[in-house]
């Protein structure tokens, strides 16, 4: 590759819609990808990873969840909350805790992205998905609701009618399932997972300094 063409890299970024690292890392690579701006193109696809693929519709409080799931005090859940504004924050992405009390089912969501993916225009299942961490995240809706998840795809300019007609079926449950099937057996049991061109693995909301220098170094090996 000349200095005056970008080396393509492609991105398969496992994640979640309810995970708070997830985006903080989706912002992160972002970031990274800037400071190379002409020396590095990515091509972001979404995979799908449900942390309470049993949850149900109507969800459960965020405090109880954590503590049942992971043990954590309130005191531990605050302190996790205040860490995790603090990297948004430092990132440009606004976590409004209060606004943010259930944990939901993700599923649906998953569904509509993969849809977005497939039959969207470019960059359209990349601004879902930001709209739904912000749906989420800052302003505390439901990632599970068709209502919600309907206006978000109006907002990032998908078919709205074709949206409906995903989600009142189970068109590309199959495929969702397939992918986090997948992605479990090839060792992924965390969000988020970075991999790049298919064999370069980062786990966790890296430092935008992280993912800045894994891509610099696999653009150099071409």
């Amino acid at each position: 590759m000349t200095a005056a063409t970008p080396t393509p890299l492609t991105i398969d970024f496992v994640s979640d819609v309810s995970c708070p690292w997830c985006a903080i890392g989706l912002h992160a690579l972002e970031q990274a990808a800037q400071r190379l701006d002409g020396e590095v193109a990515l091509q972001v696809h979404f995979q799908p990873f449900e942390l309470n693929p049993q949850m149900g519709p109507e969800g459960q409080d965020i405090a109880e969840h954590l503590l049942e799931k992971y043990g954590a005090t309130p005191e531990q859940s605050q302190k996790n909350r205040d860490a995790i504004a603090e990297r948004g924050a430092a990132l440009g992405f606004t976590f409004e805790m209060g606004q943010r009390s259930r944990i939901y089912n993700t599923f649906d969501a998953h569904r509509l992205l993969h849809w977005a993916g497939d039959e969207g225009a470019a960059g359209q299942q990349l601004a879902l998905k930001h709209a739904l961490f912000k749906a989420y995240f800052t302003e505390g809706r439901n990632p599970g609701s068709h209502e919600v998840l309907l206006e978000l795809a109006q907002t990032v300019g998908l078919d709205v009618q074709r949206a409906s007609a995903v989600l009142a079926s189970d068109e590309f449950g199959d495929a969702v399932r397939e992918q986090e099937a997948f992605y479990q057996q090839n060792g992924i049991h965390s969000v988020p997972a970075v991999i790049i061109n298919g064999r370069h693995l980062i786990q966790g909301g890296q430092p935008v300094e992280v993912f800045e220098q894994a891509l610099r170094k696999i653009a150099a090996q071409g």
